[in-house]
């Protein structure tokens, strides 16, 4: 028998990260579905994270395409994560990452979703314009960033 799915959800400011482990497949595909359904509907884009997904079927790809369809209906974005080589093929096969945007780690999947939203990703700088000369004669020396959590 196979392993069970686990579906959590966290709730970010921008997104909503949606973590998968265990097999995705016709015996546990509904409450996928309609998880993602209702998180779709809400239109803020999700994150759907499935480096813990040991197996994956049609019945799951579905699932995934169907909360893109619906994710855009609402005026937001399906991004996937996977650095799982067997589980990235299923996506080429079927042209789900041409529907899709697919990512190999989580940093790259929220830095794809940042610049589809036109923001920065969390973390990173972006310039925004010219520095004023009364900035410059204020602050001669720019000031180092500290990084995330200092």
């Amino acid at each position: 028998m196979g392993k069970a799915l686990t579906i959590r959800v966290c709730r970010e400011a921008d997104y909503v990260l949606v973590r998968l482990a265990g097999e995705v497949d016709i015996a546990t595909v509904a409450g996928l579905r309609e998880r993602l359904r209702a998180l779709a509907a809400d239109g803020i884009s999700l994150v759907a994270d499935l480096d813990q997904v040991t197996f994956i079927d049609a019945a799951g790809l579905g699932a995934l395409a169907d909360a893109a369809v619906r994710a855009a209906a609402h005026g937001s974005r399906l991004h996937v994560v996977c650095a799982r080589h067997q589980t990235r093929r299923l996506f080429r096969i079927t042209g789900l990452d041409r529907r899709i945007p697919l990512a190999t780690t989580l940093a790259e999947g929220l830095g794809a979703l940042a610049r589809a939203r036109g923001k920065a990703p969390v973390g990173c700088e972006r310039h925004v314009g010219p520095a004023r000369r009364d900035d410059l004669q204020a602050n001669p020396r720019p000031r180092p960033i500290p990084p995330p959590g200092d």
